[in-house]
């Protein structure tokens, strides 16, 4: 449902790009090896950033943040991973009303709290709108010999106001009014099995930081002087 480009936060501040596409639900063991790749160590390089999401969930991208909890966003993952095309529907609905999208926090809280929003599929303009509010909300229907003079762009446009609703992506959607119920409170509430995120493991990072030494001494530019250099130098300072 989700991937994330995670990012070497101190590689990028030295003018490198170092990172990878981790896919949500994870593993500890997928974190951990997706770090050692990318030269995350928790040693010499702690700190990591996300540069990009792709998902199949309209609108989810453009909520979720660089800096967002590994942790998290693989309970959110599990969460949609869930849901069926319904749900997806209603869930992409409410994120395009603006309807609690603010954070991981508050999109793991819409998961559970998809009874407080309708979705009409296939709607596009007020019209189909008031035919389907008639048909469905109402439970009524207009007579054949009635057809051509019932009104139901007129119907449609008061039915949404009434409702407060808005056109999303093919479709249309509107909030139930019923309590919407905060499940979730933060990083406290986190279950334990989705706490996932992890350093690779010691002798992992230890390995990975003397390599890194090690390459850096190398392409490091010789501050030392040569033999000759030091002659010279300490020629021109005797005259």
């Amino acid at each position: 449902m989700i991937e994330a480009y995670i990012t070497n936060l101190g590689k990028y501040n030295e003018g490198k790009l170092k990172g990878e596409f981790l896919k949500f639900p994870t593993t500890t063991e997928e974190v951990q090896a997706l770090l050692s790749r990318i030269g995350v160590d928790g040693v010499m390089y702690e700190e990591i950033f996300i540069t990009d999401y792709a998902t199949k969930i309209f609108g989810l991208g453009n909520c979720l943040g660089e800096y967002e909890s590994i942790n998290e966003l693989n309970y959110l993952a599990e969460l949609l991973d869930e849901m069926d095309a319904n749900d997806i529907e209603k869930f992409e609905a409410a994120i395009a009303c603006g309807e609690h999208s603010g954070s991981v926090e508050d999109l793991i809280n819409l998961t559970q709290n998809l009874d407080c929003y309708e979705y009409i599929p296939h709607t596009s303009d007020h019209e189909e709108l008031g035919r389907y509010a008639l048909e469905t909300f109402e439970g009524r229907e207009v007579p054949d010999w009635m057809e051509d003079y019932f009104d139901y762009d007129s119907y449609g446009r008061d039915f949404d106001i009434n409702v407060g609703g808005k056109f999303v992506d093919n479709g249309y959607a509107f909030d139930t009014q019923s309590p919407f119920q905060k499940v979730y409170n933060g990083r406290n509430d986190l279950p334990e099995e989705h706490k996932i995120f992890a350093y690779p493991k010691p002798e992992q990072s230890i390995q990975k930081a003397i390599a890194n030494y090690t390459q850096m001494i190398s392409e490091a530019p010789s501050t030392a002087l040569s033999p000759e250099k030091t002659l010279s130098t300490a020629t021109k300072t005797d005259r």
